[in-house]
This record gives C-alpha cells, sequence and structure tokens, in this order.
C-alpha cells in the first residue's frame, strides 16, 4: 500500500487498526545522513557514503546495527581508515552527527494516539546513536525510556535482527501478540515497507523527502 498520509482519518479502512508500529530514524527523528558523512570526511575518512559502506568493510555498520559489534569495537575498526589519529569521543561526535531533532508535534500526536492505539517502535539502529537519542528523549520529553511512551521498543542491536529480514517482523508479531491485518507499520522505507506486507502487515511508506510527516497521520 502507498499511503497517503492525508487520506488516513477516522472514517477510512484503516478503522480495523489497533496496532501501530514506527520507524524511528526519518519519521519519529529527523536525520541527515549527509552531515555525518561531512564531518568523518573533515576527520580524514574519505570513503564514507550513505550507504554506510568503508571500502572493504561495507558490512561493518550492518554489524553494528545488528548488535554483533560493541562501540568500541566499532570504534576500533572504523580507526585505522582515517587518515590521521582520531579519539572515541571524536567518532562518536561525526557518527552522531547525522541525529538531527525529535519535533514536539511528532511526540504530541503519538501520545493522542496512544489513547486509541496499541504503539511500538521498530527501528535498525546502534548503542552509540540509541543512547544520544534517548538522552535528547529524556531532556526534552520527560520520559525515562522509549517505553514509557511505547508499549515497546524494538532497536535492531538489542534484538540482534534487521529490518528487511522477515524475522524481525515475525518476532515483533509474536512478543507483542499483534495479528498482522490490525497491525499498521509507518516506515521511511520502501524496502522495509514491502517486508511488512509480505507478512500481511498494513504498512504505510513515508514519503519524507516529500514532506510527509507522522505530525499529519490521522485527522481528526
Amino acid at each position: 500500500m502507498q499511503c497517503n498520509v492525508s487520506k488516513i482519518s477516522s472514517s477510512s479502512p484503516l478503522t480495523k487498526i489497533k496496532n501501530i508500529i514506527f520507524d524511528f530514524g526519518g519519521v519519529i527523528c529527523n536525520i541527515d545522513i549527509g552531515l555525518t558523512k561531512a564531518r568523518f570526511k573533515e576527520l580524514g575518512l574519505i570513503s564514507f557514503n550513505g550507504s554506510y559502506s568503508v571500502s572493504e568493510k561495507e558490512d561493518l555498520f550492518r554489524k553494528f546495527e545488528r548488535g554483533s559489534l560493541t562501540p568500541q569495537q566499532f570504534r576500533d575498526f572504523l580507526k585505522p581508515e582515517f587518515s590521521m589519529p582520531v579519539t572515541d569521543a571524536q567518532i562518536d561526535e561525526a557518527w552522531n552527527a547525522m541525529l538531527l531533532d525529535i519535533p514536539e508535534s511528532r511526540i504530541r500526536r503519538i501520545e493522542k494516539l496512544r489513547e486509541h492505539y496499541r504503539i511500538f517502535i521498530l527501528s535498525n539502529s546502534n548503542e552509540i546513536h540509541y543512547n544520544q537519542f534517548l538522552k535528547d528523549f529524556r531532556q526534552r520529553f520527560g520520559y525515562l525510556s522509549f517505553d514509557h511512551l511505547f508499549e515497546k521498543a524494538w532497536f535492531s542491536f538489542q534484538i540482534h535482527l534487521q529490518k528487511p529480514e522477515k524475522e524481525i517482523f515475525e518476532f515483533v508479531l509474536a512478543e507483542g501478540a499483534l495479528i498482522p491485518g490490525e497491525t499498521l507499520f509507518i516506515d521511511d522505507s520502501l524496502q522495509h515497507v514491502k517486508a511488512a506486507q509480505a507478512l500481511g502487515i498494513v504498512a504505510c511508506h513515508l514519503k519524507t523527502d516529500q514532506g510527509e510527516d507522522i505530525a499529519d497521520l490521522f485527522k481528526e
């Protein structure tokens, strides 16, 4: 399903939906990978690109998101790729540069949706990013953890599974006791949306590059 967010309303066919699963990066939190690319370049890492590829170590970022590497292992694997010595703090700062803000309007919309739906997060992420955006989330909105707003937040590095693998969706459906046809999944990656749809989940491709925003979902 190609989702037009302006058409999601109380009178839509989505009234059968009881559960909503949100992606995090790009959907709840704004991101700009180009900022990390620029910071890495300033530090002497020229080969980083938007696909998280560094020369022959292309799966480094995938492994980090899957929780197969600790933050220190991630930093130590990266350091030889720089043309100058870098510290752990410099790597973390550059790596987190892509994390922008969490607009308050999105959190307020989610708080309202929580009154009518079971709500969840399912995100491909890594421990360094998680610690940074959790810190911001706590400071700005007063929740101690994502589980204090969402019924459950699943992050790939914690459960050792990644989108778009079918296993991660099967895991979430089982752990949350969710019925696919009653579950709406919202992601800005079409690949992830198609993977969810293959399991019968009602999935919405949020076109953030065209200005679509979850704050505009489920209009009264």
